[in-house]
């Protein structure tokens, strides 16, 4: 999958090519590759600019391991929407899988820290493990699904409130009151993480 030039935002090809793929056409699918790659990378950028600096993985490979993951799923496409919002959860499982190994080999650095800034409109730019927010977004899940999908859609996926209410099929007005809410619980929650060493 290489880069195209120009803007990848049709979602009317890409709707067209994510149905032919459904019904097994592979062209289609490497069509919609070349289409979509920019978006991707343009948000996988956006997504690791929040991490540390000793972050190893690089855009393209979170691009190119999430795509390999969206192609492995049997999925009946509905739209360029729902295309990147499943995209969102498969980055978000290549950077958890990521921080898990990268953890598990610098157990004593304390793992890998994500700066929740504008994407979570904090006060106070902070820095909190991955992982902590990984396990957030599965606590909250349990408590309300709609507002971890919310989150996850927004933060790692990069999407809009207008995309993210289009996937989950809710109005704007609802997308942006769970996204409040969401927000909320998770610096509640996170309040215990530690900030990172800005040594």
């Amino acid at each position: 999958m290489t880069a195209q030039e120009g803007d990848p935002s049709h979602p009317g090809d890409i709707t067209r090519l994510l149905h032919s793929w459904s019904e097994g056409d592979g062209a289609a699918r490497e069509e919609l590759a070349r289409l979509v790659y920019n978006e991707l990378h343009r948000r996988a950028v956006a997504l690791l600019r929040r991490e540390n600096r000793g972050h190893t993985l690089r855009p393209t490979a979170l691009v190119h391991e999430a795509y390999l993951r969206l192609v492995g799923q049997r999925t009946s496409w509905r739209n360029s929407s729902h295309f990147f919002g499943v995209a969102s959860q498969a980055m978000r499982r290549v950077l958890v899988d990521h921080a898990r190994a990268r953890h598990a080999a610098k157990r004593a650095e304390g793992g890998l820290r994500v700066e929740l800034t504008e994407a979570l409109a904090s006060a106070e730019p902070r820095e909190v493990d991955l992982l902590a927010l990984d396990a957030a977004l599965d606590a909250l899940a349990e408590r309300d699904p709609e507002q971890a999908r919310m989150v996850e859609l927004r933060f790692f996926g990069g999407l809009s409130h207008e995309e993210a209410a289009e996937v989950m099929g809710v109005s704007h007005a609802a997308a942006k009151r769970e996204w409040s809410l969401a927000k909320a619980w998770l610096f509640r929650r996170l309040r215990k993480a530690p900030v990172a060493d800005r040594a």
